[in-house]
């Protein structure tokens, strides 16, 4: 086994692994794994630049990572940076600040590259199940884009489109500072035909509907799960390999999107940073489940840093 750390910088949040991998069986043991909410893309779609304060909440976040990750004694660190950073403007800004504090320069990859780490983390462990038939349909709903991936032992297409939940948040329901809440018919109209449009656009290089089973990654995805269980509290042993039927999907979606603040707020397993988008994010998945008549959606909390973390593993053991 390989102690590595992976950090994975969205939009929304900055995600650190700390974990024992052994790239040959496709075992990973969790040594430390957390999420931090810094919204790093506050405003990027609008001003095209990361705003000071984002900076500023991403960097103590780096620094507390910085601290766990010197105490675990990992042997290397691959930091990923996606939507957000990919955009912005003064995205350099942002480079120097993590390479002071982590000692490594965050590589801001491309949506497809983003695809590629998140099916391998999604599916490695799904290998051999009989109950889950291949090819995979794997979709990572992040703050600022979301990736789709068909494959079953390698990839058959891939693609990233700006349809995440806090773009859509910020774009459709957000005016003068105050999100809408809860959001008019017409507003939900608009995401929708911003989703829509998107996934006409996937489809166009990505086989969407060959895929027999849709694997649902990230926090739009595990929260609806959460919700979907009445879990007490979010609970990833719970939430991972769920599986939640399409009718509950519908139903946690409406009910998001015409609930308050406080009744969002006032659900045991919401993270408080995924209040005002979530609406945005159920809303994103259950048009993809319509668009491949998916009649269930298996939820993974092994997403893109397992697939970082399996990359980093490899290389290690492939050096002299």
């Amino acid at each position: 086994m390989t102690r590595v750390a992976a950090i994975d910088c969205g939009t929304n949040s900055i995600r650190l692994l700390v974990a024992d991998v052994d790239p040959l069986t496709g075992q990973l043991v969790d040594l430390d794994r957390r999420m931090t909410i810094v919204r790093l893309g506050q405003g990027v779609d609008r001003t095209g630049r990361l705003a000071p304060e984002a900076l500023e909440r991403t960097f103590a976040a780096c620094k507390e990572y910085a601290a766990i990750i010197k105490e675990h004694g990992a042997e290397r660190l691959r930091f990923v940076a996606t939507s957000a950073s990919r955009d912005a403007e003064n995205r350099d800004d942002f480079v120097r600040g993590v390479l002071d504090i982590l000692g490594v320069e965050p590589e801001v990859i491309s949506g497809d590259q983003e695809a590629e780490f998140s099916f391998t983390g999604a599916t490695r462990e799904l290998s051999g199940r009989a109950d889950l038939t291949r090819p995979y349909l794997v979709v990572d709903i992040g703050g600022g884009s979301t990736e789709f991936v068909v494959g079953d032992d390698h990839v058959r297409g891939a693609r990233s489109v700006d349809i995440g939940c806090v773009r859509m948040t910020e774009r459709h329901l957000l005016h003068d500072g105050v999100v809408t809440d809860p959001p008019t018919q017409a507003q939900i109209d608009a995401i929708r035909a911003d989703i829509e449009a998107a996934l006409d656009l996937v489809e166009r290089t990505v086989p969407l509907r060959e895929a027999h089973t849709l694997v649902g990654l990230a926090g739009s995805v595990t929260t609806v799960s959460a919700i979907a269980q009445n879990l007490p509290a979010y609970d990833p042993a719970a939430i991972h390999h769920s599986r939640v039927p399409y009718d509950r999907v519908r139903e946690i979606t409406e009910s998001l999107l015409t609930s308050t603040h406080a009744e969002r707020a006032g659900i045991p397993s919401m993270h408080p940073g995924r209040v005002d988008v979530i609406g945005a994010g159920a809303l994103v998945l259950l048009s993809i489940m319509e668009r491949i008549g998916a009649h269930e959606v298996v939820v993974s909390e092994h997403d893109i840093l397992d697939g970082i973390a399996f990359t980093v593993a490899e290389e290690l053991q492939q050096r002299p």
